[in-house]
């Protein structure tokens, strides 16, 4: 019986010491045939000399979908093609230390899909969640070594989603176009690109986000969306830098222009966003509608604490409509800080615009600051700070413009008037501080108003005299010291 026992407890032990065993056998052979392909499995060398286009493609026509880019330069002299709907889910990894060298021309990834409905779930068909969503390109940097080279290109996707890349030396970043949904792109870095950081090209696309990422010295513009359908485009914590070239087209660090097509709802937020003061008419955030004055088409947006210095204008809109401007600062406007025209139902509320003495300048030569306003309407213009508009008529001018209330705003030191209203009816300025430290004239003006009808002034604390035609303007219960 002893025995027995001894041989059962013998038996027991065994198996309990071989079960473990086993499922860890099964655990490493289960690890071992889940990880990702290395591009080096298929041929792919990262010698920087060896062309590498063949390898590359084969590995993504594999279908194992998770490919590793190990340390290396490789060298593409074609667009490396992935059909979404052929190859399955696909992610392309080189964490930070793999470098793509673009000789060709074209992408050296080009994103290609079949997605044909909107952001509703009900409208993505089934092969599209099967093979084709959340298309992922992680820790790459491509350099364009071909006039003609783009970092990556993308249509048709759902999901496509841009990580830790950095594209320099090409023609464009990214260029996005025809039709994609729901697209991110997150902490990368478009630097020194011949022409666009991140191009939105007639694309029709719905959800895109531009998030804590790095945008310049790329000459064609930062963050350009032309003509197209777009919709919530969300651009934050962002620097975008020097994205013109003074020997270039008219562009802007950030560009909405939809002369054709239509762009609305969105929101540009927390960016430093700056420079390149010496190209053409050269612009921070430009927005241009339709031409024909058709202000529906753009707009429905938000421009938020902001940082923005150091162009001709520091924000420019025309043909707008729906855009709320708030909790930003503004320096080194050379024509305007801002410029608005033709636009409707534009909220200007508390911005900062301001001349810092450290940065060194102080004459009519360097920039003017101040606000602009023409031919628009439907206006609420309030808690503006504005200090020393310079080689302007004043810090804050209206003209052509109806249905205004321009309140509660801090104006001081500028060489013309502190408001100007010319050709303009229908509005009320009211409980605004109007200071000049009398260095420009014996007398400064205030608020001038010269034409236009119905427009009421009053409850103002100034330092100088307000000037209108009694036809023109209502001036009634203003304190002047």
């Amino acid at each position: 019986m002893k025995s027995m026992k001894t041989i059962y407890y013998f038996l027991l032990t065994a198996f309990i010491l071989f079960i473990p065993e086993v499922y860890l056998c099964n655990a490493r052979n289960t690890a071992k045939e889940i990880q990702p392909e290395s591009v080096l499995d298929f041929g792919a060398k990262g010698d920087s000399i060896t062309d590498d286009t063949e390898a590359i493609q084969r590995a993504v026509d594999s279908g194992d979908g998770q490919l590793i880019f190990p340390s290396g330069s490789y060298r593409l002299t074609d667009p490396v093609h992935i059909d979404l709907d052929k190859v399955g889910p696909v992610a392309l990894k080189g964490h930070g230390t793999a470098r793509i060298l673009m000789e060709g021309a074209g992408p050296a990834f080009k994103f290609v899909g079949t997605h044909q409905g909107t952001a509703n779930p009900s409208t993505v068909k089934q092969n599209v969640w099967q093979s084709q969503r959340m298309p992922l390109i992680d820790g790459l940097e491509i350099v364009g070594q071909h006039p003609e080279a783009v970092g990556i290109e993308a249509t048709g996707t759902m999901q496509l989603t841009i990580n830790h890349v950095l594209v320099r030396k090409a023609l464009h970043g990214i260029h996005l176009t025809k039709r994609n949904r729901n697209v991110i792109v997150s902490e990368c870095h478009f630097y020194q690109n011949r022409g666009i950081g991140i191009y939105l090209d007639e694309v029709n696309l719905h959800q895109i986000n531009v998030t804590n990422s790095h945008i310049s010295y790329n000459t064609g513009g930062g963050i350009v969306v032309r003509k197209g359908e777009v919709r919530n485009l969300q651009i934050g914590n962002c620097d975008i830098e020097s994205n013109m070239d003074e020997n270039g087209p008219v562009t802007a660090n950030i560009l909405i222009d939809i002369t054709k097509g239509s762009m609305r709802e969105g929101a540009i937020t927390g960016c430093t966003i700056q420079h390149s003061a010496d190209a053409p008419e050269s612009a921070n955030i430009r927005f241009i509608g339709h031409g024909t004055r058709e202000r529906k088409k753009t707009g429905n947006f938000t421009i938020a604490n902001n940082a923005l210095s150091d162009a001709r204008y520091n924000l420019h809109l025309q043909y707008a409509r729906g855009i709320i401007i708030t909790g930003n600062t503004f320096w080194k406007g050379f024509s305007h800080d801002i410029l608005i025209q033709q636009s409707d139902h534009i909220n200007l509320g508390s911005n900062m615009l301001d001349r810092n003495p450290d940065y060194g300048y102080s004459s009519a030569k360097d920039s003017k600051n101040g606000v602009k306003i023409l031919e628009s309407r439907h206006l609420t213009i309030s808690g503006l700070h504005v200090n020393h508009v310079i080689g302007a008529p004043a810090g804050i001018v209206l003209e052509q413009c109806r249905n205004y209330n321009l309140t509660n705003s801090t104006i001081l030191n500028c060489d013309g008037a502190g408001i100007l209203l010319k050709e303009t009816e229908k509005g009320k300025v009211s409980g605004n501080f109007i200071k000049d430290n009398g260095r420009h004239a014996k007398e400064p003006v205030a608020i001038k108003v010269q034409g236009g009808k119905d427009n009421l002034i009053i409850s103002n604390y100034t330092s100088g005299i307000i000037d209108g035609e009694p036809e023109a303007v209502s001036i009634n219960g203003n304190y002047s010291f």
